[in-house]
C-alpha cells in the first residue's frame, strides 16, 4: 500500500497545482490531506475546489477551524478576517465540518498496524508536534489511540522520528507543508508512506517513508500576496521558506 499525505496548503494554488502534477506521477493507492487549506494567500476557494473535486479525505486544520470563531472589530484587518472575506459560504461550511482525526488500520502478519492522522497532535489541533517533543508525552498520546504511526502537519517542518517502546517501535511523521514550508526549502513538501503485510511494530525498517520536494512558481504565489491586502511578510515567508 502506497499512501500520500499532504498538508498546510494555505490557499497557495500554484503550490497545490505542482503537488497534484507530481502526485499523478507517483501511482499512489490513496491520498489524505491533514488540513489548513486556507490562510495567508488569495486562493482559498480554488484550493478547496481542487481538493473536493478529487474527493480527497481531509482533516480540519487550525486555520480552517478559525472560520468557526466570530471576528472582533480589532481583528478586522487580520489574516483570519481577510481569509473569511474570500471564502464562500459553501466552502466555509465544508471547512468547519471537517473531522479532526482520521485513522487507518492494516492487517499485517503481526496483526493490526494502525495509522492515526491529526493536524497538530492528539492533544490539540494547534499543538506543535516538533521533532524533540517529549518522548513520554508522544508515547502516551499514541498509546491512548492505539497508534503505531502518528501523522501530523502544522509545524511546516518535515521529519520522521522512530521511538522505541519496549519491544515495539512507534513512528511520528510530520509531513511538512505544500503551501508554506518553513524549513528553509521553498519547494513543496509531502510524504509517501509504503507498507505491506510484512510491516511490523517490531521492526522499524518495515515502514518506508519518503519526503517528496517539488519546485513550484514561488514568485507567482509571492506576488499575488503582495498585490493583496495580506501582509507582505507572508510573501517573503514563501521566498525564504520561513
Amino acid at each position: 500500500m502506497k499512501i500520500a499525505f499532504f498538508s498546510d496548503i494555505h490557499a497557495n494554488l500554484p503550490a497545490l497545482e505542482s503537488f497534484f502534477e507530481d502526485l499523478d506521477l507517483q501511482q499512489v493507492d490513496a491520498v489524505y490531506c491533514l488540513g489548513d487549506l486556507v490562510g495567508y494567500s488569495v486562493w482559498p476557494n480554488e484550493v478547496i475546489h481542487a481538493i473536493r473535486k478529487r474527493n480527497i479525505p481531509t482533516l480540519m486544520g487550525n486555520h480552517d477551524e478559525a472560520l468557526l470563531e466570530p471576528i472582533s472589530k480589532e481583528a478586522r484587518h487580520s489574516n483570519r478576517t481577510l481569509t473569511r472575506s474570500l471564502v464562500s459560504d459553501e466552502n466555509r461550511a465544508y471547512l468547519i465540518n471537517l473531522p479532526r482525526h482520521m485513522s487507518l488500520s492494516f492487517a499485517t502478519n503481526d496483526g493490526p498496524f494502525n495509522l492515526l492522522m491529526v493536524h497538530g497532535s492528539v492533544k490539540a489541533i494547534n499543538d506543535y508536534m516538533v521533532e524533540d517533543y517529549p518522548e513520554d508525552e508522544v508515547l502516551e498520546m499514541m498509546k491512548s489511540q492505539q497508534a503505531d504511526v502518528l501523522l501530523c502537519g502544522h509545524t511546516h517542518k518535515p521529519f520522521h522520528r522512530v521511538i522505541q517502546d519496549e519491544s515495539t517501535f512507534k513512528h511520528v511523521i510530520n509531513i511538512g507543508s505544500v503551501g508554506k514550508p518553513k524549513d528553509g526549502d521553498p519547494r513543496i513538501c509531502y510524504a509517501i508512506v509504503e507498507l505491506d503485510q510484512s510491516t511490523s511494530p517490531f521492526n522499524p525498517d518495515t515502514l518506508s517513508v519518503t519526503f517528496k520536494r517539488v519546485a513550484y512558481d514561488v514568485e507567482k504565489a509571492a506576488r499575488a500576496v503582495e498585490n493583496s491586502d495580506f501582509d507582505n511578510s507572508f510573501a517573503e515567508g514563501l521566498r525564504l521558506a520561513k
